[in-house]
């Protein structure tokens, strides 16, 4: 079913943010590849059938998985026009608590699954001469806390790729921007989406309240509402200069501007130490 409506490839769509876009950008028209780990359930979460709908299953970290569902979207839509990599979970747990196996998987989805995606994409869009993508961060990706270092890892990760990428792709005329949301109000904080790790140490106290508070305290009160954020995304791909980051959420600029401010501080408090280790004129 080619035809000349733009055509969105979204990952991780059967719940959360892609859930929500995958329904507006449908209501609005647009072609639609959705993945996710399993397509019976993302096909009962979007419930609707459509020619302009594809439901396909993918395993992110496979280069294979992930080819033959680009592949089948360009045979099935003629293009990807745009690209939303929107699949991640969170771990929370101190570093010393999450172990090889726990951060290697976080790294391996959060990562590695965005970057086994662009590499797919980018050859269809470098044709077209242009393109659009979207990489889904957090304001976790610009500021750290104790018990989110490994999470937070992935996105400062998945910032500086898609700093870089901007540049390398600007001339093909392809534009990247990263959503860096702060807590929206979706389901990311339940066991689907957020693991613990699995070797809590006592000592470690405040990270202990950290855990029960994102348990028990925090959902159903993030200030974010996730139909407003798919909305920016949508009106940020329609824009001719789009912004390299766009924060989303009261508090994700008030993170945001506490790390600007600190990091700003202890520069210039610094800066007779910095200078110090240049040559001598």
């Amino acid at each position: 079913m080619k035809n000349d409506k733009k055509t969105w490839f979204i990952t991780g769509t059967s719940q959360g943010i892609g859930l929500v876009l995958v329904k507006q950008l449908l209501a609005k028209g647009f072609n639609v590849a959705a993945t996710a780990r399993n397509i019976e359930s993302l096909t009962k979460a979007v419930g609707i059938v459509s020619a302009q709908f594809l439901p396909l299953q993918v395993n992110l970290i496979s280069e294979d998985s992930v080819k033959e569902a680009i592949n089948s979207t360009i045979d099935h839509f003629g293009s990807i026009d745009y690209l939303v990599n929107n699949a991640g979970y969170g771990l929370i747990g101190g570093i010393e608590e999450s172990s090889d196996l726990e951060v290697r998987a976080n790294f391996d989805v959060n990562v590695f699954g965005l970057l086994n995606v662009t590499r797919a994409v980018l050859p269809y869009m470098r044709a077209k001469k242009s393109g659009h993508i979207v990489n889904l961060s957090s304001v976790f990706g610009l500021i750290a806390g104790a018990g989110w270092g490994i999470y937070c890892g992935t996105k400062f990760a998945v910032e500086g790729i898609s700093e870089a990428l901007a540049q390398e792709v600007k001339p093909f005329g392809i534009n990247v921007t990263i959503i860096e949301p702060g807590y929206v109000r979706t389901n990311f904080l339940n066991t689907s989406s957020l693991i613990t790790a699995v070797n809590p140490i006592e000592d470690y106290t405040s990270i202990r309240e950290g855990v029960r508070a994102h348990q028990d305290d925090i959902p159903g009160k993030q200030p974010g509402d996730p139909d407003k954020v798919a909305e920016l995304i949508i009106q940020v791909t329609q824009n001719p200069e789009p912004p390299l980051r766009l924060l989303t959420g009261s508090d994700a600029y008030g993170f945001a501007n506490y790390k600007i401010d600190s990091l700003k501080n202890e520069i210039e408090t610094n800066k007779e130490l910095t200078f110090s280790t240049d040559f001598k004129s």
